[in-house]
């Protein structure tokens, strides 16, 4: 199948580089239209520009609502419409209860899951005009297990995925779908320099970023017109087959 996205418009939200800029690409790919939104700014500008006329970059600072204002408004006046927001930035910080602070629980909370909340307000009224639309939610699969260390990140990826459930319960009758995304462990920036040796997926290895983009054109698309408020696990099989890895 090909231009799967035609006539859609998409904003996505940390996509100057790793996952963001695959999904960027994959929506110029099929067809679609997009702004790149983040605070990167030569590195946003460039990719759009690598994506020529389909393509916009704008400043978005997730936790700004003027930055996601202009964000959609960027959307409308240069393509016509908006119908597709990815809710794609995102951070991670460690640490064990005893030395993790609020500032990084606060930092991080706000990020990730604030600024995901702002996006979805700043965008509703243009999805709604535009619809059919999808909002796509980037999670983790941090978002449905726990994980020692990783306190502030945990709560913002199940937090994710809370609002997409009660953001899908209130759209729906508008013809605006929601759903999360759940990645386990991407090949991106954000992992460059971690101990990987440990992993114990069926599928023996990392996920490329495009692997996940695939999933995001899906769920942006009408071909999953039925699909709202539902969780999409891409993770190697890690979490639903989790002992069941064998060596032959």
């Amino acid at each position: 199948m090909v231009n799967r996205l035609e006539g859609k418009v998409a904003l996505v939200s940390g996509a100057a580089q790793g996952m963001g800029a695959a999904h960027a690409r994959a929506v110029v790919r099929e067809g679609g239209q997009v702004v790149i939104g983040d605070i990167l700014d030569e590195k946003g500008a460039a990719l759009a520009k690598e994506l020529g006329e389909s393509a916009a970059f704008v400043h978005l600072d997730v936790i700004s609502e003027d930055d996601w204002a202009n964000g959609v408004a960027t959307a409308v006046g240069t393509f016509g419409k908006l119908n597709v927001l990815v809710n794609n930035a995102g951070i991670v910080n460690f640490g064990f209860l005893e030395n993790y602070s609020v500032d990084q629980w606060n930092t991080i909370l706000g990020i990730n899951l604030t600024g995901s909340f702002l996006g979805i307000k700043a965008a509703r009224d243009e999805l709604v005009r535009s619809a059919p639309a999808s909002i796509v939610n980037i999670s983790s699969t941090a978002g449905l297990t726990g994980s020692a260390g990783q306190h502030g990140y945990a709560a913002s990826k199940f937090g994710v995925r809370g609002l997409t459930k009660s953001v899908a319960a209130e759209l729906g009758g508008k013809n605006v779908r929601v759903n999360s995304v759940h990645p386990g462990t991407v090949k991106t920036p954000l992992t460059e320099g971690m101990d990987l040796s440990t992993l114990a997926a069926p599928i023996r290895r990392i996920a490329e970023a495009d692997e996940v983009a695939n999933l995001v054109v899906y769920l942006a698309s009408d071909e999953s017109s039925y699909s709202t408020g539902s969780e999409f696990v891409i993770d190697g099989g890690l979490v639903n087959c989790a002992g069941a890895v064998v060596d032959e």
